[in-house]
């Protein structure tokens, strides 16, 4: 069968193939937006770092989704009630230190915290995977964790002033109740 330019079957042929390739580009763009919107959704400011630091939007998104898929594989879990309350004293512990020992005490935040993430079932990992990880399930607190963790290993030995070590403490705080009252947000977002 031969077809001619001109001929009505090649036209509509044509129209066909090209509708078809219209409506699956249509599909293709339509997924990416929603997945985008999920990442977004899901990782919040997290997102936005990730593409300054991965250059583009799909690049980020890829890194994102990877690290959702990695600590999907980890098995994170709650704290125990003692557990729970343990870590609730070591963190009053820490922040009575604060007023005589402040430098001394936002360390050792930082170590309750990485402690805490330990318990919880994150492996031990250097700071930069540590935050990655955290990031998938708690992106809200995720500057504070990466501005408190900042004071704590500024190089060079230049320190940290009074009102830097508060903040880092207060950034600190923040991470350490979103990880020891997970069971209690779960909790709520089930009822709501």
């Amino acid at each position: 069968m031969h077809f001619s330019l001109m001929d009505p079957r090649f036209i509509i042929t044509v129209v066909v193939v090209v509708m078809i390739v219209g409506i699956i580009v249509g599909v293709y763009l339509e997924r990416r937006k929603k997945h985008s919107l999920a990442l977004r959704n899901q990782f919040g400011t997290e997102y936005n770092r990730a593409v300054i630091v991965h250059g583009t939007e799909q690049k980020a998104e890829a890194k994102l989704a990877d690290r959702a898929t990695r600590v999907e594989k980890l098995n994170i879990r709650e704290l125990a009630p003692t557990e729970r309350a343990r870590f609730l004293a070591e963190w009053q512990a820490v922040q009575s230190r604060f007023v005589d020992h402040p430098k001394g005490a936002v360390t050792e935040a930082d170590e309750l915290v990485t402690a805490l993430l330990v318990a919880r079932g994150y492996p031990v990992a250097e700071f930069d995977q540590r935050a990655a990880d955290l990031s998938v399930d708690h992106p809200l607190v995720m500057e504070n964790y990466r501005s408190a963790h900042a004071v704590v290993v500024r190089p060079g030995g230049v320190q940290a002033t009074t009102e830097e070590l508060r903040a880092a403490m207060i950034h600190y705080r923040s991470i350490f109740d979103e990880l020891v009252q997970v069971q209690v947000l779960t909790e709520q977002k089930s009822v709501a």
